[in-house]
């Protein structure tokens, strides 16, 4: 396929953090195939720091989510003066990740030449004749390659698909400045940049704990994860607790740190308690400096694999093959024939691509990609995934620290 003159270009994903994480391959694909173009990024306001200090974009735009408060008479004028500002930008093609009815309408009315696209059946009638290629979506592949896809059929492709994330040194200093009792950090990973080099023992270990999602159906039972919690502490790692400062999930948190035996209070142990005090930018920081990150299906989780730290992640009603932590090192078997484009090729159950782990139950329900069972905002699936299970491939992974 031959794109004339493009000069600039908009890619859309107007989607929460982690999806807009999951891009950046598009991105080198563009800047491998139009080396001289100006490519900007438009997403919900809120996500633009997964994306913002990449070398690969040179403009990123956003949409207020706000707009939503203002009234109907407000939203419209709001609505209406982006679309022109839009247009204004002069756009040859735009790229269009999200598949739903607004990024089609901005995507149109940018008057681009070339508008890439999903095939969907769902939104408004006619929605397919705003674009001018439009890509078969395979839902079972990675989502990575699924964005990928958009524009790979149409011959812009590229054989490096690391998801990268740019961490600041202001953001990276921000480590240095945690206070903690014993003194163990900061220090970087392994000797970060020059090799892990040989862990003296588990006392140098740090695990980083994102216990919560947005979407609480998606989270562990607090006990569970206390205990989880107390069993690093006993072997004297150093654990590093986070969570959105969203009310719901600063909530859950606190639960579950309150669940934490009284001899590992955060005052005078390795438990540092950073929940609602982090930027994306910072929790990737931390992220970096851990060894291990452990959680659940979340953004979080999608941050600490980009920045290269081997993740155990807890997935309940997600479809792991689409959803999984991208291991930046694997390129070479996601594109193999065996894997066809499916890093974590089985529907359900533990799996590992690369350096990462999935657990989940191998259910015929799953992936159901509901909000709980029967809408209970429960999911079963995570409740029966006990303790000792993670207990024992957490131990596997410590155990590679110090050899």
């Amino acid at each position: 396929m031959i794109f004339n003159r493009i000069k600039k270009i908009l890619v859309i994903k107007l989607r929460h953090i982690g999806d807009v994480l999951l891009t950046v391959p598009v991105f080198r694909a563009l800047r491998e195939t139009f080396p001289r173009a100006h490519i900007a990024a438009l997403v919900n306001s809120g996500t633009e720091e997964v994306l913002s200090g990449n070398s690969l974009i040179d403009e990123m735009l956003s949409l207020d989510r706000g707009i939503k408060r203002l009234s109907l008479m407000g939203r419209y004028l709001r609505e209406i003066n982006f679309l022109k500002e839009i247009r204004k930008k002069d756009f040859d093609m735009t790229v269009d990740l999200t598949g739903g009815d607004r990024a089609s309408i901005i995507s149109f009315a940018s008057g681009a030449k070339y508008r890439l696209g999903w095939k969907s059946k769902k939104g408004f009638i006619g929605k397919k004749y705003l674009y001018t290629h439009l890509c078969e979506p395979n839902g079972k592949k990675h989502m990575v390659l699924q964005n990928l896809d958009v524009i790979s059929q149409f011959g812009i492709s590229t054989e490096n698909l690391s998801v990268d994330f740019h961490i600041p040194e202001n953001d990276r200093l921000f480590i240095k400045k945690i206070p903690s009792h014993p003194p163990v950090l900061p220090f970087p990973r392994g000797g970060r940049g020059g090799g892990k080099g040989r862990m003296a023992g588990l006392r140098d270990t740090i695990v980083h704990v994102h216990p919560t999602s947005r979407w609480l159906f998606k989270c562990w039972k607090d006990e569970y994860m206390a205990e989880i919690l107390n069993w690093l502490l006993e072997k004297e790692i150093t654990v590093i607790v986070t969570s959105s400062p969203d009310k719901k999930e600063m909530d859950k948190a606190k639960r579950i740190l309150s669940l934490v035996a009284s001899r590992f209070t955060v005052h005078a142990s390795r438990l540092l308690d950073l929940c609602g005090r982090t930027t994306i930018k910072q929790l990737a920081a931390i992220s970096e400096v851990s060894n291990i990150f452990f959680g659940v299906d979340s953004a979080p989780m999608h941050i600490a694999a980009a920045v290269g730290t081997p993740v155990i992640a807890l997935f309940g009603p997600s479809g792991a093959y689409s959803w999984g932590p991208w291991d930046n090192n694997q390129k070479s078997e996601v594109r193999s024939q065996k894997s066809e484009g499916k890093p974590y090729p089985k529907q359900s159950g533990v799996q590992a691509f690369g350096k990462h782990i999935v657990v989940q139950r191998d259910w015929e329900c799953i992936p159901c990609g509901k909000d709980g069972c029967n809408s209970s905002k429960i999911s079963k699936c995570l409740e029966d995934i006990k303790p000792d299970e993670i207990k024992t491939i957490l131990e596997e992974k410590l155990k590679v620290l110090t050899i």
